[in-house]
This record gives C-alpha cells, structure tokens and sequence, in this order.
C-alpha cells in the first residue's frame, strides 16, 4: 500500500478575489509566501517523493516546503475552466444562462463552456496514481484534489462532499492497486523549527 497526500497550494490574488484560475498561471500572494516559509511537512513525510503541478502557484508551495527536490507532473495541472477562467463564481451562479454549476451539482459529466469535464480530469488523474511506486506528497489544486477525494470516497459529484478541502494540510490516501481509501483526518503542516 502506497500513501498519496494532496495538498493544496497556497493562495493568490484570484483566490482572494473569488476568480476561477484553471490553467491561468497565477503566482502565489505575498502573504501566502511569507505563511508557506514558516511552515513544514508534518512528521513521517520525510522519505516521499515530492509532486507538483507545473502552474507557478503550485510550484512555488511545493518549492517553500522542500526547496528544489519537488517534480513537476503534468497530470496534477488544474482543471481547465475554458469560458469561465477569471471569471468571479459569485457572478457566474448570479447569470441563468452562464452554465455554471456549483460542484455539488457537476456530476462525471460537467464541463464549463470550453473546458475539462470532470470525467476527463479524472481521466487523466487515474492513469497517473497508477504509476505511484513509493509515499508520494501531491502539492496540486482543489479540483485535482475533488476528483482524487471523491474516488477515495465514492462520491459522484452528487449533494455534498463528504470533505472539506482546507489549505495547509495533507489529505492521505491510502492506494492499493485501483482501489483509494480517504484516511479520515488531515495532517496539518507544522511551523517550521518544531
């Protein structure tokens, strides 16, 4: 059994902005890099390997935790919100004939106009975990994360999530061959020099 956590990056200016990112390469907010460099990988972590998304806001979380020892994997790139992209979700859910949906109503088969749907993420996620050789850390985004967290818990993008993604912590799954299991309690990061 291999052990799979997923972080999520730390926050920009989008995020602080309630903007949809997707594949728009938005670095991270200065007070999220003064937060992240005080911080480290709970104890037991020491040994995984070290995974990010090739966006710069990921690539940066992953670089304030373990300096240069993490590589980049395209498969953990966000979603792709096509139309929506910088858009704000708040405006977006306020206009009926936008097409958008909040994530407790997407289903497999939702797709922003011009996007990814949420099966073909999950579709390229799979195949990914698959090739997991040793613990692996996952610095990714929150829809990345969903889609590993709802297989882990046999969610089907249907009522609410039975998780909370929060930053700052570490969401392990345990992986054996196809089959995830959400461990139920994040680690936390810890303040570095602890």
């Amino acid at each position: 059994m291999i052990r799979l956590a997923l972080l999520r990056h730390g926050p920009t200016v989008w995020n602080h902005e309630g903007r949809l990112q997707g594949r728009t390469d938005i670095p991270l907010h200065p007070a999220a890099i003064a937060e992240l460099s005080s911080v480290a990988l709970p104890p037991g972590w020491a040994a995984a390997d070290i995974v990010t998304s090739p966006l710069k806001r990921a690539r940066q979380t992953a670089e304030l935790l373990v300096g240069d020892a993490a590589r980049i994997e395209p498969a953990l790139v966000e979603m792709n919100w096509g139309q929506f992209e910088g858009a704000r979700g708040r405006d977006l859910r306020a206009d009926p004939g936008s097409g958008f949906r909040d994530v407790e109503d997407w289903g497999w088969d939702y797709s922003p106009p011009g996007g990814e749907s949420v099966g073909a993420l999950r579709d390229r996620i799979v195949p990914w975990i698959s090739t997991l050789q040793k613990d692996t850390i996952a610095v990714s985004h929150i829809g990345v994360m969903r889609v590993i967290l709802a297989l882990a818990t046999n969610w089907q993008f249907e009522g609410p999530a039975p998780f909370r993604i929060k930053r700052k912590r570490l969401y392990v799954v345990h992986v054996d061959g196809s089959d995830l299991c959400l461990v139920p309690d994040p680690k936390r990061l810890r303040h570095s020099g602890l």
